[in-house]
This record gives structure tokens, sequence and C-alpha cells, in this order.
């Protein structure tokens, strides 16, 4: 397998799956969607481009970088759990969420420093950034489509509304989304990973 077809199926994979819980949640709190109608092409193609050039940034140097140099002192997992941490860390920066709340900064750490992980492991086992560049490329990209994000943002779709649930079931449905993404990604890499003549391909790379 080469690296355009590790990217592909990363994206692919990933573009599903964040659309499937798009769609939970928007059963799950009742969420109303409307077109942006002010939605045009050159901010679709300058969401996904900029999200490539970040994506590619923080992958070349948590992953390629620290990660590649961290196995070879500390065994994978270590290196593995370790940049996790860091990418969990980094977060409260990059969100600007320093000075939030301590469930606010602890579900954030715990959720990216989860998904550094399962992305770190895909590096590691593929010996490549291409699959995690594509989980992570399509993931902060759909999230332009639909969320207020920045500097890109709701570019095909608005929330009109929603019927949110009450507490307890909301924090446990927001762990349940912060979480189950990332553990389906990493069984979907574990799968892959078993197919023997995938398997052998990345042994060889």
């Amino acid at each position: 397998m080469n690296g355009l077809q590790q990217f592909i199926i990363g994206l692919s994979f990933i573009i599903f799956l964040k659309l499937l819980f798009i769609l939970i949640e928007t059963q799950v709190n009742g969420i109303s969607w409307s077109l942006n109608q002010s939605f045009d092409y050159r901010s679709l193609f300058g969401s996904f481009w900029y999200h490539l050039k970040s994506a590619l940034t923080e992958d070349l140097i948590f992953r390629a970088a620290l990660l590649y140099l961290l196995i070879k002192r500390l065994g994978m997992y270590r290196a593995i759990f370790l940049l996790a941490v860091a990418f969990g860390v980094y977060h409260w920066f990059s969100y600007g969420l320093l000075g939030s709340r301590i469930i606010v900064l602890l579900y954030v750490f715990l959720t990216t420093g989860f998904t550094g992980y399962v992305w770190g492991y895909t590096y590691a086992k593929t010996k490549s950034i291409l699959m995690p560049l594509g989980f992570h490329l399509g993931w902060n990209f759909i999230n332009t489509l639909f969320y207020d994000t920045q500097p890109y943002g709701q570019l095909l779709f608005q929330e009109t509304g929603n019927m949110a649930l009450q507490e307890p079931y909301q924090t446990y449905f927001s762990l349940f989304i912060g979480f189950a993404p990332s553990i389906i990604t990493l069984i979907f890499v574990k799968s892959v990973l078993k197919i023997p003549s995938i398997n052998n391909l990345f042994n060889s790379a």
C-alpha cells in the first residue's frame, strides 16, 4: 500500500465517521440545520488548504519528528503515550482555553490526547504519517462545514436550533462524542493491519 493509498483510506474513513457522528448528534440533540446562503467554493477550497497545511505541520512535529525520535529512545508505547500527553496540552493553547474551567481543560486534554494516541499508534504501525494525516485533515475539514470554527466555519450548514439533553445525560453524551470516534478509529486501524497483504506491505516499507 503506497502513501497515497494510505492517505485516501484515512481521509475517506474519517469523513464517513465524522458525518456519522454529526448525524448521531443531530438526532440525539434534536439539531436543526439550514444551508448557508453565503456559501462559496473559494471558502471551501480555502478551508481544505488551510487545514491540510495545519494538519501536516502538526503531524510532522508530533509524529514524523518527535515520535520517531522518542520511539527509538523509549520504545513505541511509552513514546506514543508521552506525545499524546503533549498533544492534549497543545490543544489548550491552540483552542485558546487557558483560563477556562478545569473541567473544560480536562475534557479537551483527555479527548485530544487520546486522539493523539490513536494517530501516533497509526504512525508507528504504518511507518508513515499519511494515514494519520488523512484522519487529521478529514476531521478538521468536515468540522468547518457544520460548526463555528476559526478561521473557517459553518461553510455549508448553520445550526438553527437544538433540544439538548438534560444533565447528567448531556455529560454522558459529550463523553461518548469525545471518545467514541477515536476508539472506533483505533479498532479500524488494528483491523486493517490484520489483513495479511496490507500488513506485509507496511512491514516491508
